[in-house]
């Protein structure tokens, strides 16, 4: 009985478990984003299904959930693009 609910209740931590590394992975996106001067109100990192990451509009930079969540990279208006040079001032 004890081995039975010892069992049950490890397999309820999965799904919680998997959640969770999408989320780290996530984070570990999103900091290396930063690092690299984006702005952090400059992007928005989203975790969505396979089957959904093509109609996104943003780029996959990720996967989790052995590959059945992707995480979709989108720049938004508020970041600044420094390959852009600023217009000229007269």
């Amino acid at each position: 009985m004890k081995k039975l609910l010892l069992s049950i209740m490890l397999l309820s931590a999965i799904p919680l478990a998997a959640q969770a590394s999408c989320e780290t992975v996530k984070a570990d996106i999103s900091q290396k984003i930063i690092k690299n001067g984006v702005p952090e109100s400059g992007f928005t990192l989203d975790i969505v299904p396979n089957d959904q990451a093509d109609a996104s509009g943003g780029q996959v930079v990720g996967h989790c959930e052995n590959d059945t969540q992707k995480i979709i990279y989108q720049r938004t208006n508020g970041a600044e693009d420094d390959s852009t040079p600023a217009p000229a001032t007269h």
